[in-house]
């Protein structure tokens, strides 16, 4: 099937506020548009081929990289967002390619050691009155820092993906910045699929670890209402881990019901009939119940301070933030030891942000 019989496929199925491939405002660089391809498919396919991408297999998510082969990675975490995405997408007849292409490319920016290596940068950067926010970092990797192409530098991804990149904003994301305009609702979506899949894939590591107790979270509403309903489908189920994974994903899908729900009853309140609705819309359209909302904060205030703060991770991620802010420190110090052409704050910075975590270590040793 052509590019063009594709887009017209996109405008009878998908919702009047979704983002359509042949509407798309383009991309910074012109390019001739794909035969075959829509435009968020080309986004998806240079993601998925870039070197960052790939780099996202060895860096922490909340364990270091290579801390046990079940752990979940910043690659395994993306493409678990994507998957949430997509899948919401589908349900509120949005644009799949285009929550997919966000979703694949939202961490592209995120440096070694998780959110204590971001601390890390964002506080050596401020002695050159610079900042580091990942969010900010991965549309810099997509459109400056990759070079797959002679005519430009970066991947020149459309103007639809860049702009959920820099409204991307969770808990953890960006929590409380305002934007001129509204994110579209697949951008909107994406922020909530990020969420979902990190709520309940930190359950799942952490109670692979023993940092966190099953007991513990037997005593949340939102596990209490996910086993109920893992019995009436399966009954009482024996094997532990087995019960765990049902449970979990009984969660996954509570929490996107609810999102749906929501979202659309705010879609029906508003009367949001068109794309510039959505974007002229001040506030969130695409969010969670109340309801929903208090499960799931009360869950994650436990995931935060028996979890992340553990004192055997913590202490991992403050060591990688100190070979961070030595490594910084070096570089700029000593600029001949440097590899890259140009030696300032900025061009270090980007270099330490690309790194994984075991490259980190390795030129740590070096200095």
């Amino acid at each position: 099937m052509r590019r063009d019989e594709l887009e017209e496929r996109e405008r009878k199925w998908l919702a009047p506020y979704a983002v359509k491939s042949g509407d798309s405002l383009g991309r910074k660089f012109e390019e001739k548009a794909d035969d075959e391809r829509l435009c968020f498919q080309r986004d998806k396919d240079r993601i998925v081929h870039s070197k960052a991408f790939r780099r996202l297999e060895e860096k922490t998510q909340v364990f270091t990289a290579g801390s046990g082969d079940h752990y979940r990675t910043r690659l395994t975490h993306t493409l678990e967002v994507a998957q949430i995405g997509r899948d919401i997408a589908r349900r509120l007849k949005l644009n799949e390619d285009l929550c997919e292409a966000i979703a694949l490319a939202h961490d592209l920016g995120h440096p070694p050691f998780g959110h204590g290596g971001e601390d890390a940068l964002d506080e050596v950067l401020q002695k050159y009155e610079l900042h580091f926010e990942h969010n900010e970092q991965s549309r810099r990797v997509v459109e400056v820092l990759e070079k797959n192409y002679p005519d430009f530098d970066g991947l020149n991804l459309s103007i639809e993906v860049l702009d959920g990149l820099i409204k991307h904003q969770t808990s953890w994301d960006q929590s409380g910045k305002e934007f001129e305009t509204s994110a579209h609702l697949e951008a909107q979506v994406v922020n909530v699929a990020d969420e979902i899949a990190y709520t309940n894939h930190d359950m799942d590591d952490g109670l692979r670890s023993g940092y966190i107790k099953l007991s513990d979270l037997e005593k949340f509403e939102i596990w209490k209402i996910a086993s109920e309903r893992v019995v009436s489908k399966y009954g009482e189920i024996i094997d532990e881990h087995v019960r765990i994974s049902r449970t979990i994903s009984s969660i996954i899908s509570m929490m996107i019901e609810d999102f749906c729900l929501q979202t659309e009853e705010n879609i029906e309140k508003f009367e949001i009939k068109t794309l510039e609705d959505v974007v002229n819309h001040k506030g969130l359209l695409a969010h969670f119940s109340s309801a929903m909302d208090e499960m799931i904060s009360e869950l994650r205030k436990h995931l935060f301070k028996n979890f992340y703060m553990n004192s055997d991770i913590y202490k991992f991620v403050k060591e990688g933030e100190k070979m961070i802010e030595a490594l910084f420190d070096y570089y700029m110090e000593n600029p001949e030891k440097f590899p890259g052409d140009v030696n300032d704050a900025i061009a270090v910075k980007d270099y330490i942000a690309g790194m994984t975590d075991g490259y980190l270590v390795a030129e740590f040793k070096k200095i």
